[in-house]
């Protein structure tokens, strides 16, 4: 009750009814309904996250789950050294990443939030995010720890499901990943980001289906918790790769979401080939691996390894995926 009694205080409502939601809680209120939610950062990550929204807003993009403020004026409350934010709860459904439809109009949502962004100047008590300039080393890195965690199952003598599909399949990846750091090299990588920094934009960095809410007013942009600078073509790529594993790597989403997203904000060639580096690295299957040996998750041996063989039956459709691809937009 503590908690409950110091989130009405310090936001100032009266709390009707809790109920947890999908890692958040619902939220009714003498002023309407909320979502509540705790945050697993600081406050400094949090005001350049607060910042980001309200300069969306300011630039006309007001399609994002705005933070009430507190009594003295900050976008939280702080109950027993958790915080804990205050947002308007959003009706309405998930985005549908089988629908082309609402994919198109997902795409087309992404870069008017981008466009939007431009300018952003965080406040000057918050942390200012940022991976412009470190793709080149974060994919060296993970090309190496793929070498690393194979010399760990090397050493057990009672080996898993998983590590012997890891085992199995390693050699495949880190040879794409190979490639995609290549392209990436081969790229105006550091001119863009160079660009991006004077820009000052930002990217959603977790621009994903339980993320775009579609109701009667349209669409609306949630959780902006992993935002920070960074080259646009990063969200894109995210984006494009979360639609087409649900889709069976069909190419004609991937060129759907191009075409929605060029026609309000033109990607140019020297983008089009960082993209091509971010689809072709196996950030999945480094993503998976790393949460199994290095214990990120609590999910059981059966998920992870049925996870894993998910990724490697896809191995035939993405490199397809991926040969289109370098065609159709001469890669």
């Amino acid at each position: 009750m503590m908690r409950e009694f110091e989130i009405e205080r310090q936001f100032d409502i009266k709390i009707e009814v809790l109920k947890a939601n999908k890692g958040v809680y619902y939220l009714k209120t003498n002023k309407g309904e909320r979502c509540l939610k705790k945050i697993n950062y600081g406050p400094q990550k949090l005001l350049f996250v607060y910042g980001a929204k309200e300069h969306l807003i300011k630039n006309g993009f007001d399609k994002v789950d705005r933070y009430f403020l507190n009594i003295e004026g900050e976008p939280y409350a702080l109950v027993n050294e958790d915080l804990y934010t205050l947002s308007e709860w959003l009706e309405g459904r998930e985005c549908d990443f089988h629908n082309i439809e609402e994919v198109k109009t997902a795409a087309k949502t992404l870069a008017t939030m981008h466009e939007a962004s431009k300018g952003y100047d965080p406040p000057d008590n918050s942390k200012l995010k940022s991976d412009l300039g470190r793709w080149p080393h974060l994919m060296a890195k993970r090309i190496k720890s793929l070498d690393k965690m194979r010399d760990m199952i090397r050493k057990k003598s009672v080996k898993s499901d998983f590590d012997m599909l890891y085992l199995k399949s390693m050699e495949f990846y880190k040879e794409i990943g190979r490639k995609g750091l290549e392209t990436l090299e081969n790229s105006s990588y550091y001119d863009l980001c160079a660009i991006a920094e004077k820009d000052k934009g930002f990217c959603h960095h977790d621009y994903t289906y339980h993320n775009i809410i579609l109701n009667d007013e349209g669409v609306r942009i949630i959780d902006f918790d992993y935002c920070k600078r960074e080259v646009r073509t990063f969200d894109i790529s995210n984006f494009m790769i979360k639609v087409l594993k649900r889709v069976d790597w069909d190419i004609n989403f991937a060129k759907a979401i191009l075409e929605s997203y060029n026609s309000i904000s033109p990607l140019d060639g020297d983008e089009m080939k960082v993209l091509y580096a971010y689809l072709q690295f196996p950030q999945r299957y480094w993503r998976l691996a790393n949460r199994y040996y290095y214990n990120e998750v609590n999910w059981g041996q059966g998920t992870f390894a049925s996870k894993l063989q998910g990724i490697i039956n896809e191995q035939e459709k993405f490199l397809e995926l991926l040969g289109e691809f370098k065609e159709e937009y001469n890669l």
